[in-house]
């Protein structure tokens, strides 16, 4: 997949949020969804030593909020660790100057999110956000297509791309010019994906859309 998600997702991505640490560089949806899916697209591991391991970034530099609580988190210390992995595996790309400039970007996001009303969500939607970026970036990413639906308001084109390989499972919602990563989340039936400010429900060929306080019920087949 080519970046036709990516440099507009940051906006919405972290919505919620809304300044950078001191070297940007190193800190750190099949057709529908169906009760078959490909084997995960696990995180890389951590390396084993035996002590309780920190984020990418030394902890006792932290420059603000946002890295503090990184650092007393030990799952945002480890999503860091492999975000950082991931960018510095994206910096040896053909496309190192956009993908440095994306990630100082992020970091302004991220590092906004002690404005959120619930600030470690935005951390770790943050976080769980710009790893999805990088990895869909990625020459390996999994190959997935758009689910077109047509809703009661057809002013904006809805579809829909569901990423059932990635580790959590994702949907990338595109609403008009306006995009957004949501992660599976439990349902009593059917595939839900939320984010803070997106919830999309689809059952049996139905759907219904939150996004950012734009409400949907549609149908696939747009």
């Amino acid at each position: 997949m080519n970046r036709f998600v990516l440099i507009g997702l940051g906006a919405l991505a972290l919505a919620a949020c809304k300044p950078a640490p001191s070297d940007p560089a190193t800190r750190a949806a099949p057709a529908t969804p169906t009760n078959e899916s490909p084997a995960p697209i696990t995180s890389p591991a951590a390396p084993a030593t035996g002590a309780k391991e920190g984020p990418s970034f030394d902890c006792a530099k932290a420059a603000n909020d946002a890295e503090k609580t990184v650092c007393g988190d030990a799952r945002l210390s480890a999503l860091d660790r492999e975000l950082a992995a991931l960018y510095r595996a994206a910096q040896t790309g053909p496309g190192e100057l956009d993908v440095a400039a994306e990630q100082r970007g992020w970091i302004k996001g991220r590092d906004a999110c002690w404005q959120a009303v619930d600030a470690n969500r935005c951390l770790l939607e943050s976080y769980q956000t710009r790893i999805v970026e990088l990895r869909l970036a990625s020459p390996s990413a999994p190959a997935a297509k758009a689910v077109q639906y047509a809703c009661d308001d057809a002013s904006k084109p809805l579809s829909v791309v569901f990423y059932n390989a990635l580790d959590p499972q994702v949907a990338v919602i595109r609403l008009g010019r306006d995009q957004a990563i949501a992660f599976a989340a439990p349902s009593a039936s059917g595939a839900r994906y939320t984010r803070e400010g997106v919830e999309f429900w689809e059952h049996q060929g139905e759907a219904t859309l939150d996004f950012y306080g734009t409400r949907l019920s549609c149908k696939i087949g747009g």
